[in-house]
């Protein structure tokens, strides 16, 4: 009799659920061809009478001026150079400023000068992926965000390529199956990665796994399992892309084992302004009256500034044991807003309570010219992101001839502070004691060694030039011009 109801239940609720999957199937089909039919009324001919091929890149933050907008912006430059019948368009969320305006701040930020315009498709929703929306399941409610997100920026504008260039993967289905569009995208940093799967499962505490998550095996195991079926869906929408590029190895790890998209994938490294840093001059250090050690990073919590200042501590008390020349730690990065303000204010009074307030300089927002004037005088530069997906910073203190000590993990230590045809580019650490010890030994090498490592590093850095870069982002994204 249990058998007969379960049968009588379970019949009439697969046909319901086929005709429900039916009636979505049709519904999706039917959104396509409606917005297809409307991507034909919107096409118009080019100046040769040809419809041009239509490139859109998803960037809602274009203006921001950081290191994922220079790929923004030298990717559209190399396309522009490469394929003269197509037209560029930038989905952006900054409605507070024209087009007119995002161009000239590529051109003054980046000295990138384009050679035909740009479509801006200007965003009303951008809210939906800020991070302060979602205080709770924050991946999962921004990712969903950047669906409603892209569902804006497809009805405005419909193009022939689409490209993610800053990480919001699951708008790649939406563009693929119901635009019609050949996808790819750029990865500057997983949205989840299996890194971050261990600091849950070893209930570390992290920046991003509060303390009241660790100190609780119950919660900790819920938040697993929350990642682990985010992952699984984060996988899901990323093998859809067509093509897929990531900025480092570490990156290219991540990204095929959850996406499982080899066959696609490549590694195109950021193009950084190594140029501008190499033309400052390459001296060796005469009468050394006095050592500065550099950081350039934004004031973010994943920086980890407190480590260098807790290193440096301790490099001082090293150092009082002996007469050496005075030291200065100079801490320069940006403040976007209140939150990093504070943030700063914090690290000021960390530095009081271990006295070295004043061995500590920060120099907050500053002008570029004066950024190449501490790397120019400076002897070390330092960086402690554990795990940082790539680090522009690390190729532009090399670049600039100082001696790089970076945190022993991700982009810096498969790809940036590797040996250059056999000779050593930089050092590496991990935590306060061996940060301190290094540096200690950074200083004790004579001018001559010291020197001998800036020239070798200086010569690998020509692997993440301008030119470097647009020679692999054609490469990779030929497929989808095909």
């Amino acid at each position: 009799a249990c058998f007969r109801l379960l049968s009588s239940l379970l019949i009439p609720a697969l046909f319901l659920s086929g005709i429900l999957c039916l009636c979505l199937f049709v519904l999706l089909w039917g959104i396509r061809l409606w917005i297809q039919q409307r991507k034909k009324q919107l096409a118009s001919l080019g100046t040769d009478g040809k419809q041009p091929l239509t490139v859109a890149f998803f960037h809602p933050y274009c203006n921001a001026g950081g290191g994922g907008e220079r790929v923004l912006w030298c990717a559209i430059r190399t396309l522009q150079k490469k394929y003269k019948n197509i037209t560029c368009v930038v989905y952006t969320g900054d409605r507070d400023v024209t087009g007119e305006d995002i161009i000239a701040g590529a051109l003054r930020r980046f000295n990138i000068k384009l050679s035909h315009p740009v479509k801006f498709v200007f965003l009303e929703k951008r809210y939906l992926v800020e991070a302060t929306l979602y205080p709770y399941f924050t991946l999962l409610g921004q990712s969903l965000g950047s669906v409603l997100l892209g569902w804006e920026a497809l009805l405005k504008c419909i193009p022939d390529v689409y490209i993610d260039s800053m990480g919001y993967a699951f708008t790649l289905p939406l563009f693929k199956y119901m635009g019609g569009c050949r996808v790819g995208c750029y990865v500057h940093y997983p949205t989840i990665s299996t890194d971050m799967l261990s600091v849950v499962r070893n209930q570390d505490t992290r920046f991003n796994n509060a303390a009241f998550i660790t100190n609780s095996p119950l919660v900790s195991k819920f938040k697993l399992v929350y990642y682990y079926l985010f992952a699984f869906l984060y996988g899901l929408v990323g093998s859809c892309s067509d093509v897929v590029m990531v900025n480092s190895s570490w990156t290219l790890n991540h990204i095929l084992s959850l996406w499982r998209a080899a066959a696609c994938t490549s590694v195109v490294y950021p193009p950084c302004d190594v140029q501008t840093f190499l033309d400052i001059p390459l001296e060796e250090e005469k009468s050394i009256t006095k050592f500065s050690i550099v950081s350039v990073s934004q004031f973010r919590p994943e920086k980890d500034h407190p480590l260098q200042i807790r290193a440096f501590a301790k490099l001082l008390e090293k150092r009082r044991l002996v007469q050496q020349p005075p030291l200065k730690l100079i801490l320069i990065g940006g403040c976007r807003n209140q939150q990093d303000e504070e943030r700063v204010n914090k690290l000021r009074r960390l530095c009081e309570e271990l006295g070295v307030a004043e061995h500590v300089v920060f120099r907050i927002n500053i002008p570029f010219e004066e950024l190449k004037q501490h790397l120019a005088e400076a002897t070390i530069g330092l960086h402690t992101m554990w795990n940082e997906h790539f680090g522009i910073g690390v190729v532009e203190c090399m670049a600039a001839g100082t001696v790089i000590l970076a945190h022993n993990s991700g982009g810096p230590k498969l790809d940036i502070v590797v040996p250059y045809e056999g000779c050593i580019t930089g050092f590496l650490a991990e935590d306060e004691d061996s940060y301190a010890e290094t540096m200690a030994r950074i200083l004790s090498l004579s001018p001559e060694k010291r020197l001998e490592i800036r020239e070798n590093a200086r010569q690998s850095v020509h692997r993440f030039s301008d030119r470097h870069f647009e020679e692999t982002f054609l490469l990779s994204v030929e497929p989808l011009f095909k």
